[in-house]
């Protein structure tokens, strides 16, 4: 990427600010508030790379009191969608296709979610489908889910 993506030039201009995380998270939720309801924190956000957490709360506690596993899933599709976001140029654009995902043991924790681009894609005319892999660990740093979320990218119509 020659030119600096618009979303990075707000992460980097907000993350500069006192509470500037915490306002770039409010205007990611702000675009797509579904994901609100697990109230993500981003940490990192670069071309191709992409760290969300979110605490362990009541709102997001399954049946046997860990956390459930769409919340899970949740945290790792606002994770994929706005690094992919961060690095598909102005002139692409993207959605996502499908979602295979591993739970690997409980989620008793908050939870941090990185998500990075399996190989980094090549933006040319062609549409293509860019596998983006999540893992989520828990505050023992122990993997306790992993995902693949398929990213449709395509030049945007004139």
């Amino acid at each position: 990427m020659t030119q600096t993506n618009s979303t990075l030039a707000i992460w980097a201009r907000l993350t500069a600010l006192p509470f500037g995380n915490w306002l770039f998270t409010r205007l990611v939720c702000f675009q797509a508030p579904y994901f609100a309801s697990i109230s993500p924190r981003f940490e990192d956000l670069r071309a191709g790379s992409c760290t969300v957490t979110m605490k362990k709360r009541r709102r997001v506690h399954n049946h046997i009191g860990t956390v459930h596993a769409i919340a899970i899933c949740n945290l790792a599709e606002v994770a994929a969608g706005t690094m992919t976001e961060a690095t598909t140029p102005a002139t692409h654009r993207w959605i996502p296709k499908g979602m295979t995902v591993e739970y690997l043991k409980k989620a008793a924790t908050d939870l941090r979610a990185v998500a990075v681009f399996a190989s980094p894609p090549a933006f040319d005319a062609a549409a293509l489908d860019a596998p983006v892999t999540v893992t989520v660990t828990d505050t023992a740093n122990e993997t306790v889910f992993r995902a693949v979320i398929t990213m449709r990218i395509s030049p945007r119509k004139a």
